[in-house]
C-alpha cells in the first residue's frame, strides 16, 4: 500500500497534467482529509456507499472535490438523488458483492439512461464499471457521462496496465466525444 508522502512523490513525477485522485472506501472524513492535503489530491473519491452526510464531513476536511460512488445492478437507488445534489460527481459503478469497485463487471447502461438523465442536470456524472476499449463509446453514447473511469479494463493481468489497450480505450472515448450530441 502507497502511503499519501508516496503518492504525492509519484504524483509529482507526472510529466503532463493530470488530476489526482484518491479512492478511499471506509475511512474517517478527518483521515481522508489528511491524505488529502499530503498527497494534494484534487479528488476524494468515496466508495462503501457513502450517504451524504459522508460527502459533507469529508467536504469539511479537504479542498478536494469530492466524488461519490453509486454502486448499481439495473436502477439508481434512492439515495442516489441526495448525492447528486451534495457531491461534486456521482460515479456509477457495478454492485459486486464482496467488491467495492474494479470488479471488471459492465453497469447495464440502457437500464439506466432514462433515470439517469433526469438526475444528471444537479451533478456531473462519472461512469466506471466493466469498461474496456471494445465498449465504452457504445457506453458514452449510451449515457453521456462527463467523465469515465476505468482500471481493470485496460489491465492485461491483475494490476498490471496494457499500455496498448490504454490508448485504445483513450481513442474509443475520444471517438465517442466527438460524436456527442
Amino acid at each position: 500500500m502507497l502511503t499519501a508522502a508516496g503518492a504525492a512523490r509519484v504524483l509529482d513525477g507526472c510529466t503532463t497534467p493530470a488530476r489526482r485522485v484518491g479512492v478511499f472506501g471506509a475511512a474517517r472524513a478527518g483521515e481522508i482529509g489528511r491524505v488529502a492535503r499530503e498527497a494534494r489530491l484534487d479528488i476524494v473519491q468515496l466508495h462503501a456507499d457513502p450517504a451524504p452526510a459522508d460527502v459533507a464531513a469529508v467536504r469539511g476536511e479537504t479542498a478536494a472535490r469530492v466524488w461519490a460512488v453509486v454502486r448499481v445492478t439495473d436502477a439508481l437507488p434512492p439515495e442516489a438523488d441526495e448525492l447528486f445534489s451534495v457531491a461534486d460527481a456521482v460515479l456509477i459503478d457495478a454492485r459486486v458483492p464482496g467488491s467495492l469497485g474494479g470488479s471488471g463487471v459492465a453497469v447495464e447502461w440502457a437500464a439506466l439512461k432514462s433515470a439517469l438523465g433526469a438526475r444528471r442536470r444537479a451533478g456531473r456524472v462519472v461512469l466506471a464499471g466493466g469498461l474496456t476499449p471494445d465498449n465504452v463509446a457504445r457506453a458514452v453514447a449510451t449515457l453521456h457521462p462527463d467523465v469515465v473511469d476505468v482500471s481493470s479494463g485496460v489491465e492485461r493481468a491483475p494490476g498490471i496496465k496494457d499500455h496498448a489497450r490504454m490508448r485504445a480505450f483513450a481513442a474509443a472515448v475520444a471517438g465517442a466525444a466527438q460524436e456527442k450530441p
